[in-house]
């Protein structure tokens, strides 16, 4: 089984522990990025992950490579050029203090590249599955018909094609959104979203929810997996359901919809310690599932059980194995010490 992913990887900039950036005095360094995320989650399954992006070749965009080469991902037809890496600033929150991300990726070798510096057909060689978010489309209109072009190429090839919707406002428009991805979705099949990104990309909104006050209603969740399916013809539409009590404590679960029916997971209490790479450590553990021919209901169950366990891990990448999720998804979530 081999998986390919398609993004930005990023160098990620932040504070020790809770401070702020007005007080931080050194700021730590690694690296991340929503598909970079999912390629490593995925290695770490065992799975044969490929990461596709463009780096410099300097030394900062070789130790972003060599950050995904020590997890066992592909990193061989990453592109080698331009000047600069992108980054992102970190700042996390903790109790009612949200948590802050400050971009600086504007010119990155990734966000400048074309068309022409990558050969799909030999870079999905042996691959059964491809995969991309809404960010990379995001970065502008060369990097939106490179990712067009990969998800033609997939979908010719007879690859199986996921995408988190995953929706920044700080990189576009609703409206531009809403363009660009109605023409990826033709080439989708399986979504990945949850209730604001199905509102800020395609108009559809979960009615009777507030994320803010951390109310849920199963039923609108359900009409908007029904409502994505109708419009884009998804195999399965995944729906994460998060609970913000603060920015310290959540509760996790999620919905998975196929074939008219909803499925949907055990609820877990989540203190987190780091929840960048959460979203991403859901769709690495779903695409897993899908791919090892899980039903829906034990498939929606390691997806959210990996991702549960993602939050309680500093940085990016999630950084567990499948007996470990395989483990809390069947009921062991205690967090006693294995000995």
């Amino acid at each position: 089984m081999k998986v390919v992913t398609l993004g930005e990887l990023m160098l990620r900039l932040a504070p020790a522990g809770y401070e702020r950036f007005v007080q931080a005095g050194s700021l730590g360094m690694t690296f991340g990025g929503g598909e970079a995320n999912v390629a490593v989650s995925l290695a770490n399954y065992g799975v044969d992950a490929a990461f596709v992006s463009k780096l410099p070749s300097h030394e900062i965009g070789q130790a972003a490579v060599n950050s995904l080469r020590k997890f066992g991902v592909d990193t061989s037809a990453i592109v080698r050029g331009g000047s600069r890496v992108g980054i992102y600033f970190l700042e996390k929150g903790a109790s009612q203090r949200a948590s802050k991300v400050i971009y600086d990726r504007a010119g990155s070798a990734f966000a400048l590249s074309n068309n022409e510096e990558y050969n799909w057909e030999e870079i999905f060689k042996g691959a059964d599955w491809f995969h991309f978010t809404g960010i990379t489309p995001a970065l502008g209109d060369n990097v939106a018909s490179l990712t067009l072009q990969a998800a033609k190429a997939a979908k010719a090839l007879g690859l199986t094609v996921s995408c988190d919707l995953n929706y920044r406002n700080k990189l576009w428009t609703r409206e531009k959104a809403r363009e660009v991805m109605s023409g990826l979705m033709e080439y989708v099949d399986v979504c990945i979203s949850n209730e604001e990104d199905a509102y800020d990309v395609f108009g559809i909104r979960a009615e009777n929810t507030s994320v803010e006050k951390g109310e849920l209603n199963h039923a609108a969740y359900e009409s908007v997996a029904k409502q994505l399916t109708d419009k884009f013809g998804f195999k399965k539409v995944a729906i994460t359901l998060r609970t913000s009590l603060s920015a310290s404590d959540n509760l996790w679960a999620a919905m998975l919809y196929s074939e008219g029916k909803a499925y949907y997971s055990k609820q877990y209490p989540v203190h987190i310690v780091d929840r960048v790479g959460g979203g991403d450590s859901f769709g690495g553990g779903l695409i897993y599932a899908l791919l090892n021919n899980f039903d829906n209901q034990p498939a929606i169950e390691f997806a959210v059980a990996a991702s549960c366990l993602k939050h309680s891990i500093e940085g990016d990448y999630n950084l567990v194995s499948k007996e470990e999720v395989l483990k809390l998804a069947g009921g062991n979530g205690s967090g006693r010490v294995e000995r």
